[in-house]
């Protein structure tokens, strides 16, 4: 009588060296959320030359501006449950496909109505790319060093909010914003094919789903290597959940506390990032500066981030995870401190920029690769992109508080100061979840 073959997926996993694909798998998430990157950003960098060419004002652009930001989180909110459904890999395309055509499409637009509808569509494809590539490279790589690998990724977002700056720079001048829309959009598109060759299924949702474990050995073997049977019986070492009412699930007494320490931190850390990042020009020009010192000194926020996410993704491979993000977000709040205390025109305010940027970016990356590793495979994605999706809001609320602030009168150093709060609330949030039970490691 012949025994089948039974294999813990996470196992095999944890117990193998990084195959090639698997790092072919990272490069391919990179590229996708580098790309995301570029389409988020990529209207501020148009703004002037579509108000001018449409004799607009600023403010009646403002709808236009907050269109993408809105179907951000609307996308992240429905794709989640839609992806624990039908397959990371799926929604995963569609998303690409979603956001390439519509920003390709918004390229074509000749009234802000029209233009503000294609940002939102575009809006929900890019805020279904993020959670989407989080899930699905979260369960391909060995858990020692998953949090070193996701932030990783996650600097993809940045290298593409800079590079289409210098891309509308480059083109601008010649063929104008529509041209700039088109390349943003095409972009992606082109990259599809590739993507739907190269990139697989996850083999721990396929397992959840049943699907033929002649096909999950074959993805196996493909993507990790080893020597994976055909008829293997597959298992995952993990909690067992129901995925047919995953944010249900979310809220349960099992998983509650989680859920909403992970919401409410992920919301603290993007209003206070989204406020920082959007308004500090203004700030620093309003004080006395020239836009371009304003501009130089908010991209040490940026590159503060990128580098702070490396560092505090490395951090969590070796220590408890949830306490660096917390340690993260305090010092954040400290920095921001320094720099409300600061002169604008300080040799160390450009210093106090990076050191915040370090921090507070370092800690919101950090906290998307710490969030797979809090909930089994058939709602993973789901409280993955839950929690992106309640954070957006916190960026949206960011953009807004600035603008309200200003307007009371309030001065920079008060502006700046108030952000320790959310800061600190942030990293008392993370902190608590050492009182809930650990769901799972991913």
């Amino acid at each position: 009588m012949t025994t089948k073959q039974r294999l813990d997926i996470r196992a095999h996993i944890n117990d193998r060296r990084m195959s090639g694909y698997q790092w072919l798998l990272l490069v391919l998430c990179f590229l996708i959320v580098a790309t995301d990157g570029m389409d988020v950003a990529i209207m501020g960098f148009l703004a002037p030359d579509i108000t001018r060419e449409w004799g607009i004002s600023k403010a009646s652009f403002g709808i236009v501006m907050s269109a993408a930001p809105i179907g951000l989180a609307i996308g992240a909110l429905l794709v989640g449950p839609l992806s624990d459904r039908f397959g990371r890999k799926k929604l995963l395309l569609a998303s690409i496909a979603l956001f390439g055509t519509f920003n390709l499409a918004s390229a074509f637009a000749d009234s802000t109505a029209t233009l503000s509808l294609l940002r939102f569509l575009t809006g929900l494809g890019l805020g279904a790319a993020m959670p989407s590539t989080t899930t699905l490279l979260s369960e391909y790589v060995p858990e020692r060093s998953r949090s070193m690998l996701l932030a990783t990724m996650f600097t993809g977002f940045n290298l593409g909010s800079a590079l289409v700056g210098f891309g509308a720079a480059a083109i601008l001048p010649h063929f104008g914003w529509r041209a700039v829309l088109i390349a943003g959009g095409a972009l992606p598109l082109i990259c599809l094919p590739f993507y739907i060759l190269l990139i697989p299924e996850s083999a721990r949702f396929m397992v959840v789903r049943n699907v033929s474990p002649d096909k999950i050995a074959r993805t196996l073997r493909r993507v990790c290597g080893g020597d994976v049977k055909d008829g293997t019986e597959f298992a995952i070492s993990e909690p067992q959940v129901s995925g047919k009412q995953p944010v249900r699930t979310l809220l349960s007494a099992s998983f509650r506390g989680m859920t909403l320490a992970l919401w409410i931190t992920y919301f603290m850390g993007l209003l206070v990032i989204y406020l920082l990042s959007g308004w500090l020009p203004t700030l620093i020009k309003d004080a006395g500066l020239p836009i371009a010192r304003a501009a130089n000194l908010t991209a040490l926020f940026q590159l503060g981030g990128t580098v702070g996410a490396l560092v505090v993704g490395f951090c969590m491979d070796r220590f408890s995870a949830h306490r660096v993000i917390g340690v993260a977000y305090v010092l954040g709040a400290m920095w921001i401190l320094l720099l409300a205390s600061g002169s604008v025109t300080s040799a160390m305010f450009g210093f106090y920029v990076l050191m915040a940027g370090f921090c507070m970016s370092g800690a919101q990356t950090g906290l998307n690769a710490f969030a797979p590793s809090c909930y089994p495979t058939p709602v993973r994605a789901t409280g993955v992109s839950w929690m992106l999706g309640i954070g957006r809001f916190g960026s949206i609320t960011g953009s807004m508080a600035g603008g309200i602030l200003l307007t009371m009168g309030w001065s920079f150093s008060a502006v700046i100061a108030i952000l320790a709060i959310p800061a600190t609330m942030a990293a008392i949030s993370i902190v608590s979840t050492k009182a809930q039970p650990r769901a799972v490691t991913a």
